[in-house]
């Protein structure tokens, strides 16, 4: 993002729209100040790609209505929690937005609509939508599919050890104990 790229941060949106207008690019993903600590890696190289596509719909009986559909997709390097090793996580947003005049619109229509909807302004920022949309998209748990290195070895192998009763220096089973005092 940069500070030139003054569209990327204030666009009209409604005008966008009505000229069915199309823009892309390709941001550092490290300019994306969420997203880039979300990372648990390098991320100087790392790239966020991004398209936006407007258009004005007219439902039958129905007012004029300003959508938006935006496409982005990142590589965010993360840790794998089952194997410790480095994975990078695809992110992939597609997704249609409907923008409406203002806050109590959006409140009272949510319920009953399925698209995500929007407040229209003169100055939307595409920016800080792509990077929500990303955040949401970053899992909470990454892990592989299929680990490609040995998981790591976990500190309860011990504790399992000794519940079986195969730990050497293991303590006295207390359901053993309760069963002495049973018998006396």
């Amino acid at each position: 993002m940069t500070k030139e790229n003054s569209v990327f941060r204030r666009l009209s949106v409604a005008a966008f729209a009505r000229s069915a207008a199309q823009m892309e690019g390709v941001e550092p993903l490290a300019s994306f100040r969420r997203l880039a600590d979300g990372a648990q890696g390098d991320v100087s190289h790392a790239v966020v790609r991004w398209s936006a596509r407007g258009e004005i719909r007219s439902p039958p009986g129905g007012f004029e209505q300003v959508w938006l559909h935006l496409v982005v997709r990142a590589g965010l390097p993360k840790i794998c929690q089952r194997c410790l090793g480095p994975l990078e996580v695809e992110l992939c947003v597609d997704r249609w937005f409907r923008f409406v005049a203002d806050e109590a619109t959006a409140a009272a229509q949510d319920e009953q609509v399925e698209e995500d909807l929007l407040v229209l302004s003169r100055e939307f920022d595409i920016a800080g939508l792509i990077e929500d949309e990303l955040v949401m998209e970053m899992p909470l748990v990454p892990k592989h599919g299929q680990c490609p290195l040995p998981l790591a070895p976990t500190t309860s192998a011990t504790a399992g050890d000794a519940m079986a009763g195969t730990a050497s220096d293991a303590k006295p089973n207390p359901f053993a104990v309760l069963a002495k005092l049973r018998l006396l």
